[in-house]
């Protein structure tokens, strides 16, 4: 993904109508489709999203975690120091359900490349 989605929706959220709510939800889909080919960017966005409650996505750590964590594993560093921070705010039950999640998209990601 050549530029970050969270700096496109930043520039349309000068607006509340239904219009911007329908571009933020095609952003995060796009996001998703972009982390789905394995842009390590888009997972570390999609982590800024969920653990800010932003553009789109409700606050979740767990999905926050989540999404820094696949970046992580990826190489994305940044994505490593956020994990790090959003685990300050979470339980160890939270955590853990996270890498549950993280398993679960590899999971389903590799099950889609052998399909495929």
């Amino acid at each position: 993904m050549a530029q970050t989605w969270i700096k496109l929706v930043s520039e349309t959220e000068a607006s509340t109508s239904d219009v911007d709510s329908i571009a933020t939800d095609t952003l995060v889909a796009t996001c998703l489709a972009a982390a789905a080919a394995g842009d390590m960017d888009a997972l570390f966005d999609l982590g800024v999203a969920f653990s800010t409650g932003s553009h789109g996505a409700p606050c979740d750590l767990i999905e926050a975690h989540k999404w820094f964590n696949l970046a992580a594993v990826g190489g994305h560093e940044e994505a490593a120091i956020c994990r790090a921070e959003v685990s300050d705010d979470m339980t160890a039950r939270e955590i853990a359900e996270a890498q549950r999640r993280a398993r679960e998209w590899l999971r389903m990601m590799r099950t889609d490349i052998r399909a495929a």
